[in-house]
């Protein structure tokens, strides 16, 4: 039985894509999601940004040198590459790939220019989300209680954040996170009803054929 589902119809995978501004609060939900979804694993993206004391190599990115990613980029390597604040990210082709044909399901926080390569290389498995701050003011106030960039860094982010949320309309769904409790439920609920969807389970042909194909207990 593929992770995921109960009733052991056979379902190809799909990919989760969550974007959001810096500080939105994407990164926590997908950790959530990953926690108590055992049947997601996260899409580890390469990227030639430096590594923060909190992050693992491996775990959070693929840390690499800009040769190296050049490398992966004009190999084909890479289903998306973006680069976003100065610095390049990308997501490997071949884990997703595999993923897809196996059934399992795979989990992408990536930003919205990497949903839109995503989104023409394989739309029929992809599941877009977008996560919106509930105010610029509140977005502001999460960047600086993280600690983590610096004062310049942080009013990069706070100006690129109007470009990101300018993209809303490409995601298929659109969750604002007043709330993390509340926001999480939402994606869960998302997640429910994209895995119940009839073109991703191809294992309903033989499931109903097997219904069919037996007659009725009358007694």
């Amino acid at each position: 039985m593929q992770e995921g589902s109960k009733s052991g119809i056979r379902r190809r995978g799909l990919m989760l894509v969550l974007s959001s501004p810096s500080g939105a609060g994407k990164s926590t939900i997908a950790r959530n999601l990953l926690e108590s979804d055992g049947g997601f694993e996260l899409s580890v993206s390469v990227t030639t940004r430096q590594r923060r004391a909190s992050e693992i190599d491996g775990v959070h990115y693929h840390f690499v040198s800009q040769r190296d990613f050049e490398r992966l980029r004009d190999t084909d390597a890479l289903l998306e590459w973006a680069e976003v604040h100065g610095n390049f990210y990308g997501t490997p082709r071949e884990p997703a790939e595999n993923a897809m044909a196996d059934g399992r399901d795979m989990l992408f926080d990536i930003d919205w220019q990497g949903a839109v390569q995503l989104n023409e290389k394989m739309r029929a498995d992809i599941v877009a989300v977008f996560i919106l701050p509930p105010s610029m003011k509140e977005l502001a106030a999460r960047l600086k209680r993280r600690a983590e960039d610096s004062d310049q860094t942080i009013e990069t982010r706070l100006r690129n954040a109007r470009i990101e949320i300018e993209h809303w309309r490409e995601y298929d769904y659109v969750v604002v996170n007043q709330d993390l409790d509340h926001a999480f439920a939402e994606v869960r609920a998302i997640v429910t009803a994209e895995r119940l969807r009839r073109d991703r389970r191809p294992g309903l042909f033989d499931f109903v054929s097997g219904l069919l194909s037996k007659e009725p207990d009358r007694k």
